[in-house]
């Protein structure tokens, strides 16, 4: 089996240097395309396929089979995240219930359809009908989980169960939201006995009957703006899949490991045993890294049932090493080891890889530099809002916000020749070409569709109380943010991310929030529900899913547009289950029981921001608009100088990602990947490095597997709090 399906590799790719393609440009500074792609080539690229007709992928079978998924992934995923707080299934973008579902049907639905199929090979799944249940899959484990939109149920209500006459909350939710946005309110938009019964009776675990009469009208306006984000995000997708999959080549890293164990899966009716599994789970470079993850987690597992077995120390304290000064001015950081995280990174880019974890000390060795200039750590102003773990200072905090700017601009305007046909053809100035029709919308039904979808969401901010100017500004901001997070997964492979700030609170330090200011407590209060619900934790957000699975259809030749309403059906089911499932675990368990990032921590952030900001962003003034502006010169500076020396080792997605939680928990989990590439590249050359690489993915299925396993044995023992994901 060829490792990448694009055939061999140009002889300029094979120096371990390069990180460009073969087709770079000097002379255009500014155009990326030919600065994100790779060592190798994306293993995507469409081979041979099939005629049969059920390449299509999106079969009655599938589709019924991905339905049900996800109303199992809707009911199950919060149980296992709030109540029970094991590992979870979904909550990053190589999902582990995707995963899980498509080890199910490859090792035992689909040999065993094969063993019963000797007259009838059409009996088992095709290679597209497995893609598309994981595609479908992608979708149903990120929407009821944690770092999803469905968390809002929580958000809706815990301002005001936890509201006292002490913090003086209620006088200032009270007359800013509608009686629509909130179960909480009564028509009078007070918070009087029979909504403080509904708050208080989810918070308790009453075991009262649920009175869908309060909440009905909240959910269903919640899950309209929802469903309005993810048509508004699928429809950005659509427009963007053929310049990064195809003109830029970016090489999607986390569609490898499903790509490879799909390969030669064919459907041929023998019982040997190369005919029933696919060749990846006979490779046994593969299972020598499976092997090291399943002990490694097998062992920590069973440590915890039996503390005399030994544990794998899979982390480093730091804190005794930097006690002193300068060395204590650095934000928190530890040293932790994922193997799935160093695995991942293996598989990237060098300049990739190297710049994941080079900018978080880049970071640091500012906070030394300022301690030097007489600014220690304790001094420096602190970001609002900002959620990293390092409790970031606005200098560099502003930095982060500058370069998402700048960078999506860059972005833009490398992608400036499509935008412009995308345009034309919205207007009826151009006809379709033959590549758009694989696309799962047309163009002109992407453009319209994400202006709609974009216009209903301002409406219904309008509507909730929010300025119309304040409403576009936030989208505004949540939309560079999902552009740039989008791009440092299907680029950078991080499959837990975060962007380490939130719009509301950089608005309000830019701009001034208060009386008299911009920013006023009409739009504050509303505001800052949407902030908790969309932007405070975006590890669930779905526009990675959709370009993932838009990719895969292309280069497989799945039937996107009939994938298309099947995602967009599973999303819809698995988010009316999810958000069923959050109201109906406050009533049955408490609200109190169950994850209290979910029930307690997130769901006082509406009233705590709404009243810091009401009284007055601090730290504002002209240095964090000039802050910003470095921020987003240096990203400009990293890709100008990427264009033009074919030697410099950095990219501006370490730079994007440095302030975040990933990257400080990660971090040397991306360095250790990083280093293995390295050192197996300069060592044994390009071709040891190839013959690696199923080793990498051998150590990612095993995490996978033994998550799933490890589930298994917690659901049968009923044990709670082992999670092995961050």
């Amino acid at each position: 089996m060829n490792d990448f399906s694009g055939g061999e590799m140009p002889p300029k790719l094979v120096a371990p240097q390069a990180g460009r393609s073969a087709q770079a440009a000097p002379s255009r500074p500014l155009d990326v395309s030919h600065l994100t792609s790779q060592t190798l080539p994306s293993p995507t690229t469409p081979t041979t396929i099939a005629s049969d007709a059920r390449e299509g992928g999106v079969t009655p079978r599938v589709i019924g089979i991905s339905l049900l998924l996800a109303v199992c992934f809707g009911y199950i995923i919060p149980i296992i995240d709030l109540q029970v707080r094991n590992t979870y299934l979904g909550a990053g973008h190589l999902p582990v219930g995707a995963v899980g579902a498509l080890l199910l049907f490859l090792l035992v639905v689909n040999p065993a359809l094969k063993v019963l199929g000797t007259r009838s090979p059409r009996l088992a799944f095709s290679r597209n009908e497995m893609l598309t249940i994981y595609t479908t899959c992608l979708f149903s484990t990120l929407v009821p989980g944690m770092g999803s939109e469905s968390l809002f149920v929580a958000h809706l209500i815990g301002s005001f169960y936890f509201a006292t006459r002490e913090n003086g909350w209620l006088p200032i939710l009270e007359p800013y939201l509608k009686p629509w946005f909130t179960p909480a309110l009564n028509a009078d938009n007070r918070y009087g006995d029979a909504p403080r019964r509904v708050v208080e009776d989810w918070y308790a675990g009453s075991g009262a009957a649920i009175p869908w009469g309060a909440w009905l009208v909240p959910l269903v306006a919640w899950t309209a703006l929802i469903l309005a984000i993810y048509i508004m995000l699928g429809c950005l997708s659509v427009m963007l899949r053929a310049q990064w999959g195809e003109r830029e080549a970016l090489t999607f890293p986390l569609l490898r490991l499903p790509l490879e164990m799909t390969e030669d899966d064919g459907n041929a009716p023998n019982r040997t045993l190369k005919q029933l599994i696919p060749q990846f789970f006979l490779n046994p470079l593969m299972w020598c890294g499976f092997g090291v993850a399943g002990l490694i987690q097998g062992l920590n597992g069973l440590n915890v049932y039996y503390p005399d077995v030994p544990r794998v120390s899979l982390g480093i304290g730091t804190g005794a090493l930097f006690t002193e000064a300068p060395w204590n001015q650095m934000a928190p950081t530890g040293m932790s080891v994922w193997p799935i995280f160093a695995a991942i990174t293996f598989l990237l880019t060098s300049e990739v890889s190297f710049s994941l974890w080079f900018f978080l000390w880049f970071i640091q060795l500012q906070y030394i530099v300022a301690y030097y200039a007489g600014f220690p750590y304790g001094t420096l102003p602190t970001a609002i809002g900002h959620s990293s773990d390092g409790g970031a200072r606005t200098f560099t905090a502003f930095q982060q916000v500058g370069a998402y700017v700048a960078y999506v601009a860059i972005l833009g305007w490398t992608a400036r020749e499509h935008g412009q046909h995308i345009l034309r053809r919205a207007f009826g100035r151009e006809r379709a070409g033959d590549d758009e029709t694989r696309e799962a919308i047309s163009y002109p039904a992407a453009f319209w569709g994400f202006l709609g979808a974009f216009s209903f969401i301002i409406a219904w901010s309008w509507a909730a109380g929010l300025r119309p100017d304040v409403a576009i500004a936030l989208w505004i901001l949540y939309l560079i943010t999902s552009v740039v997070l989008t791009r440092a997964i299907v680029e950078g492979g991080v499959m837990f991310i975060n962007q380490g700030w939130v719009p509301l609170g950089t608005l309000a330090q830019l701009m001034g929030s208060g009386p008299g200011n911009w920013l006023s407590a009409q739009s504050i209060v509303p505001a800052t529900f949407f902030q908790v619900s969309f932007f405070q934790d975006m590890r669930g957000f779905l526009m990675p899913s959709f370009l993932h699975g838009f990719k895969l259809a292309h280069d497989r030749g799945i039937a996107a547009r009939r994938l298309w309403f099947l995602i967009l059906a599973c999303t819809f089911t698995a988010l009316c289950v999810g958000v069923w499932m959050k109201v109906r675990l406050g009533y049955m368990i408490g609200g109190l029981s169950l994850h209290p990032w979910f029930s307690i921590v997130a769901a006082k952030y509406p009233a705590q921001n709404a009243q810091e900001f009401i009284r007055g962003a601090r730290d504002t003034g002209i240095g964090n608009w000039l802050w910003l502006t470095m921020g987003g010169l240096f990203t400009y500076g990293i890709v100008l100088a990427r264009s033009r020396l074919t030697w410099f080792p950095l990219h501006p997605l370490g730079y994007l990602l440095a302030l975040t939680a990933p990257t400080q928990r990660a971090w040397f989990s991306f360095f250790l990947g990083w280093l293995a590439k390295v050192l197996i590249t300069r060592f044994g050359g390009h071709e040891a490095y190839r013959k690696m690489i199923p080793v990498a993915l051998g150590i990612v299925l095993g995490e996978v597997t033994s998550f799933l396993f490890w589930l298994l044995i917690d659901a049968w023992q009923g044990r709670g709090g082992h999670g092995l994901l961050p």
